[in-house]
């Protein structure tokens, strides 16, 4: 097969991945090697949210021993299969490089023969670009279930990140979907990497070289089963705690042919998704538990309305909060108040009263916050009397436009 047909297969099969993020990285450039991840020049074009704006993202194989019904590469599929030499890989990332394409690499695989064996090919790219052509740009490498420890730790001695896909959010829907998986073996791997992530940090030895600099991280597929967001978010707020992954991330899930009769004939709405990793960064960066976004009588995140909004709606009995005494964490729960704009308000009132013109300032979304907030000048405490059809009014339900189909309202000049 010819390697244009091969780039384009593996190049598709790998677009289901949404765990590509090059953020955290600090690879140093090697002495007369190419690429970097810091210091100035393409290698270092980020996104605002902190992605590397151009990876090259591929799978060295979609064949597959294991048959995962959510998958379109399940042993049982019968989509063309194509498969990469190392060789292949290394030097189609070099290609790309000196043309300025990409920053670094995304590489993942379909489990051939066995997670020792593809993870051996994954070692052996990586291990070239790095020793034989010292390429300093940034590599991420995906491990399968069940990889030997041994594997594991030269992995991350190559790689800049690595992941263990975590795929489903609870043991049930592995075990209905995707029996040759299990949480145990998956966490396993999870926890051997953090171990070395842990060991490598403590140790101040400058010989000891660097292990998976940017972390590891996992994905978990949204809407595949009718597994609740009350379920998905415990299962990432334990990871989080137990094997202190970088991120995790949500895809939706994508119907594909052929599928399971148990599966859903539609993806879930992108709301979800945009939803969960709301809820998933007030978890990890505002103090909010899984516990306190959700509910057994309600399951679901409102896809109409944030999840730190919808949390203040529901406890109102919190609110208004004096941004002249009220500790961080209370700051953090206010709508509109975000954790920078935190840390400039309690340096402000070190040296005297904040009042509602400087939160303007700050540009804070006056009108989004005022209703739970009490400043040096107003005392509006409001949220009590709201109701939730009056606030926000502006706010409606997620449409996706199409290109050139104008915006209500566009024409009118509102926003």
């Amino acid at each position: 097969m010819e390697l244009k047909r091969k780039l384009a297969i593996l190049a598709d099969a790998a677009k289901y991945d949404a765990s590509c993020a090059s953020s955290g990285s600090r690879r140093p450039a090697l002495p007369q090697g190419i690429g970097s991840t810091e210091g100035m020049g393409i290698c270092h074009s980020y996104t605002p949210d902190g992605r590397c704006i151009s990876l090259l993202k591929i799978l060295l194989t979609n064949v597959c021993i294991y048959d995962c019904q959510y998958c379109v590469n399940r042993l049982s599929s019968d989509v063309e299969r194509a498969s990469f030499s190392p060789k292949e890989v290394v030097a189609l990332t070099l290609d790309f490089y000196r043309r300025n394409y990409i920053e670094g690499l995304f590489l993942s695989s379909g489990v051939l023969k066995s997670p020792d064996y593809t993870m051996e090919q994954l070692v052996a790219v990586a291990r070239s670009l790095r020793e034989e052509h010292r390429f300093g740009g940034y590599i991420h490498l995906k491990a399968a279930p069940g990889v030997s420890p041994e594997l594991l730790d030269v992995a991350g001695r190559y790689a800049d990140r690595l992941s263990v896909n975590v795929e489903l959010p609870t043991q049930r829907d592995l075990a209905a979907l995707a029996p040759e998986k299990t949480m145990p073996s998956i966490e396993a791997a999870m926890a051997e990497i953090h171990t070395r992530i842990v060991e490598t940090r403590d140790d101040p030895s400058p010989r000891r070289p660097a292990f998976a600099p940017a972390g590891h991280s996992t994905q978990m597929i949204v809407g595949a089963t009718p597994t609740s967001d009350q379920e998905i978010l415990a299962t990432a707020s334990r990871l989080y705690t137990a094997h202190g992954l970088r991120r995790v991330y949500y895809s939706a899930f994508s119907p594909i042919p052929h599928a399971d009769a148990r599966l859903p004939a539609d993806s879930p709405p992108l709301a979800r998704e945009h939803r969960l990793y709301e809820a998933d960064w007030l978890i990890r960066f505002y103090g909010f538990s899984a516990g306190e976004l959700l509910s057994a009588a309600s399951p679901n995140l409102d896809l109409t309305m944030d999840p730190k909004l919808a949390w203040a709606l529901a406890h109102r009995e919190f609110f208004p909060v004096d941004v002249n005494t009220a500790p961080r964490e209370a700051l953090l729960r206010v709508p509109g108040l975000g954790v920078r704009t935190v840390k400039r308000v309690l340096a402000m009132r070190r040296h005297r009263a904040v009042r509602m013109a400087d939160l303007a300032r700050l540009r804070v979304p006056v009108a989004r916050a005022a209703p739970f907030l009490v400043t040096a000048d107003e005392h509006r405490g409001a949220a009590r009397d709201l109701d939730r059809a009056g606030l926000p009014q502006r706010v409606r339900p997620p449409a996706q436009l199409g290109l050139f189909e104008a915006r209500e309202g566009a024409r009118s000049g509102e926003l």
